[in-house]
């Protein structure tokens, strides 16, 4: 066979050019990225500022103070102390104990053209002196309005020489999964950064509060982004970028922010009242189970338990007892025990609200005042601490049942478990039986049961015969109203034996 021709080696050529390039020019647009992030970033930069903090601090000692996780101050705190440890601080001023005077960055952006400035409240904590510096390097001392520690943000005001650039709120409620978002801010004290990248999830609980909702996005955020905006492709604001996952201190692509329907309410009552005031139900919760559903007939398992009732709080007048499982609170769907907490600490306080439960497989509904949260109320949310282990009561006076030992609550039993004067009824627990189900749910001797399937229960005689009667009716699993004997009630599904 002859050698190839010279216009077969051309084309030849060109097909192998043509595959070669294929892969970087055949990508469609949006693989590469959304066209209109350098028109977004261009429309909102001056608007996101550097926040600057200093700190004096003390040297007199070796201990590392004690700061709010993600503090901007942490950092330096960390190698400062790592440094130190054998050497002396240099005397204060006039003689006083050693100090050191500590700068540190974060980021932040104008919501009001008159000087408004959102942040973290981390970002912010300890510091003496909190400076603004524009986009353009003009630095204004900031004023702090209001902070709000359960939510992790803070209101700054500036006094500019003219009206600032200031960027609007989105509708974070209105994100999809795999949306376009940019977030601008000071990454490791760089100055304006922008990056991009995806909402990756939405409404993530990554334990840091009682109302954890973040956005998740894969957009690079680092140390100094804290405070600054996450942007859609509209330039509106979507979320505060407030915390990060990330061994290293760098981004490994795991971001989370404030979502903006949280920050809109949180910073209207900042500019209002300077402080946040949430509504308060005054009830303990806890998660519907697959188990505790099917022992209650709630199909499918949704809404919060409600495990304890605060006696001064609004949810007794309004008839709401221990059992009771909230649904729908205000018109809003309760899917879940956590959802419960956000919508009551959004509604507004005396508000008189509509609350829809199920009791005993039927729905109610129970109409509550709603009360105020001060800041000093603890999250209510019913657990269960585990005690150190009992000897177990006289088995001649003990009734078997669910891998327990039981005895009527009396005078003895009451001062061998410590059990207070509040626990007014039912049946000691006694002894558990090691790899029982009760002992999978951490039951210890010392607790009371107060309810068997919403039904109260005055001695151990009666506990057993309601358990036999659901195991003829075969039901696979108990729910119990079990109280601490401190006092503290919880509802635990037991599977039957």
């Amino acid at each position: 066979m002859g050698a190839p021709s010279h216009r077969f080696k051309t084309t030849f050529a060109l097909v192998l050019a043509a595959v070669l390039v294929a892969p970087w020019f055949a990508q469609p647009a949006m693989a590469r990225g959304p066209e209109g992030i350098a028109d977004v970033a261009e429309q909102v930069i001056d608007a996101v500022v550097n926040i600057s903090t200093k700190q004096t601090v003390d040297l007199s000692n070796d201990k590392m103070p004690q700061l709010p996780p993600g503090s901007p101050f942490e950092e330096f705190f960390e190698e400062f102390f790592k440094n130190r440890r054998g050497q002396g601080g240099a005397p204060g001023p006039n003689g006083n104990a050693p100090s050191r005077r500590v700068n540190s960055l974060g980021s932040g952006f104008i919501i009001d053209s008159s000087g408004l400035v959102v942040t973290n409240n981390h970002v912010i904590a300890d510091a003496d002196e909190v400076s603004v510096i524009l986009n353009d390097g003009t630095t204004l001392k900031a004023e702090l309005i209001g902070t709000d520690k359960k939510t992790d943000l803070a209101l700054l005001k500036v006094t500019p020489t003219k009206p600032l650039k200031a960027v609007k709120f989105g509708d974070s409620d209105k994100l999809r999964l795999g949306e376009w978002v940019i977030a601008i801010g000071n990454p490791f004290s760089l100055g304006g950064t922008v990056t991009a990248g995806i909402v990756s999830a939405r409404n993530r609980d990554i334990q840091s509060g009682p109302y954890d909702n973040y956005i998740q996005t894969d957009a690079a955020i680092n140390r100094g982004n804290s405070g600054g905006p996450l942007f859609n492709l509209d330039g509106e604001v979507i979320g505060v970028n407030t915390a990060i996952i990330s061994p290293s201190g760098g981004s490994i692509g795991i971001g989370f922010a404030v979502p903006s329907k949280t920050v809109v309410g949180v910073i209207d009552q900042l500019r209002e009242f300077k402080e946040v005031r949430r509504g308060w139900l005054g009830v303990r919760i806890q998660q519907v189970t697959d188990e505790i559903a099917d022992s209650l007939n709630i199909k499918p398992a949704r809404g919060a338990l409600i495990a304890g009732i605060d006696d001064k709080g609004p949810a007794k007048p309004a008839g709401i007892e221990p059992g009771d499982v909230v649904v729908k609170f205000d018109g809003k769907d309760i899917k879940e025990m956590r959802d419960l907490p956000k919508i009551v600490a959004e509604t507004a306080v005396g508000k008189d609200v509509s609350v829809i439960i199920i009791r005993k497989g039927k729905e109610e509904t129970k109409t509550v005042k709603l009360g105020r949260l001060d800041d000093g109320e603890k999250t209510q949310q019913a657990s269960l601490t585990p005690k150190k282990d009992q000897p177990a009561d006289d088995k001649s006076a003990v009734k078997k049942a669910l891998g327990l030992d039981l005895a009527n609550l009396n005078d003895a039993a009451r001062k061998k478990y410590k059990i207070q004067d509040k626990v007014k009824g039912g049946v000691v627990i006694t002894g558990v039986e090691p790899n029982s189900p009760a002992a999978e749910k951490r039951l210890q001797p010392g607790m009371v049961i107060a309810e068997v399937q919403q039904q109260t229960v005055n001695n151990a005689a009666d506990l057993q015969k309601r358990i036999e009667q659901l195991k003829k009716d075969g039901k696979k699993a108990v729910v119990l109203l079990v109280v601490s004997p401190e006092g503290d009630p919880s509802f635990v599904a037991i599977g039957l034996q």
